[in-house]
């Protein structure tokens, strides 16, 4: 008997390593230029910890499909950033965005982890986890230490404990609304913070790329996180809640593209992923009824935009296919 057998990846395992290696490589070009434009130590550091945790990360998910003789994705290399394009964000942009990355990377590996089944694919985002947490950490402190950090709206404590009476819980556009509740303002402010961040980066995408179509796209993408971080701030204003800041000012009037058409569109194309994942979650812990249908409609409008840009990365031959199941009915045709 072979006890060291180890069995083939699975769908899940599969789909998990081939994204984090593509979104992995992705990241490291954006950190390449990042580097070269930093100039507060701190936040370099944190950087340079990113840097050689993806590094590390992407090398061993190449390791494990070369042992499983599965093809190496393409993903993306040099050739999709320049690093000596003029600065197109500020320091304190590279902060708040790897503070976010850090949370986004935190989710996928536990994500990872849970629907993994081989020990050694366990372990490995076991370890992903780990250094995600470390790399939150290092970006949060510095963050704090810098005065930067937003934090979520502080809420009375309650005199005692009380329990729910009647269906005006629900309430949301019709009759008297209930204050919002811990959970509903976390996810709020979350949003906010997530579509600034959004906004803010493609705000510089739309001033440099290169086709017109693209940056058409940018433009669209740009218009629709203000939309809904407008939203959600008036949500905030009503309950006489502090909205978190933006970052339109971290981005600077450079027109020369620091990286590829196809890594930026492929870039939104995940935040938009991650935020219609954001956005199901905080519509699932929001009882108010105004709350979930804000959520509904403002993820048909993402997933409309999503669309767009899946087509424009298909007729130019940008969108790489993930892993995929076999077609059965076509393989029947053929033998017929």
């Amino acid at each position: 008997m072979d006890i060291n057998h180890q069995p083939e990846l699975t769908s899940a395992e599969v789909s998990a390593l081939w994204t984090s290696y593509v979104q992995g490589t992705m990241i490291i070009c954006g950190l390449k230029y990042f580097l070269a434009k930093v100039e507060d130590p701190d936040i370099s550091a944190v950087l340079s910890y990113a840097m050689e945790i993806m590094q590390q990360q992407v090398d061993t998910v190449k390791q494990i499909f070369e042992a499983e003789n599965y093809p190496i994705p393409y993903g993306f290399t040099e050739d999709d950033v320049n690093e000596n394009a003029p600065r197109l964000f500020s320091d304190t942009f590279f902060l708040v965005y790897i503070l976010n990355m850090a949370k986004f990377t935190l989710a996928a590996c536990g994500l990872a982890a849970g629907t993994s089944t081989r020990l050694d694919i366990v372990n490995f985002y076991k370890d992903c986890l780990d250094q995600s947490q470390e790399l939150h950490i290092r970006s949060k402190k510095i963050a704090l230490e810098k005065g930067i950090y937003v934090r979520p709206p502080h809420i009375p404590k309650p005199s005692q404990v009380d329990f729910v009476t009647n269906q005006s819980f629900l309430t949301g556009w019709v009759g008297k609304r209930r204050p919002l509740l811990g959970i509903e303002i976390t996810n709020i402010v979350t949003n906010i913070k997530r579509n600034a961040i959004g906004k803010a980066l493609i705000i510089g995408f739309s001033q440099v790329a290169s086709s017109k179509e693209v940056r058409k796209y940018m433009e669209r993408g740009r218009d629709i996180a203000q939309k809904h971080v407008k939203v959600f701030s008036t949500l905030l204003n009503k309950e006489y809640l502090p909205v978190p800041r933006t970052w339109d000012h971290t981005v600077t009037d450079s027109t020369v593209a620091p990286f590829s058409d196809k890594l930026m569109m492929f870039h939104i194309s995940a935040l938009i992923a991650s935020g219609m994942g954001q956005y199901g979650m905080s519509m699932s812990v929001s009882p108010r009824r105004d709350l979930g249908l804000h959520y509904v409609r403002l993820s048909a409008e993402i997933a409309m935009y999503s669309e767009d840009g899946a087509n424009i990365m298909i007729n130019n031959g940008w969108l790489e296919q993930p892993p995929i199941a076999v077609d059965r009915k076509a393989l029947a045709r053929k033998k017929g």
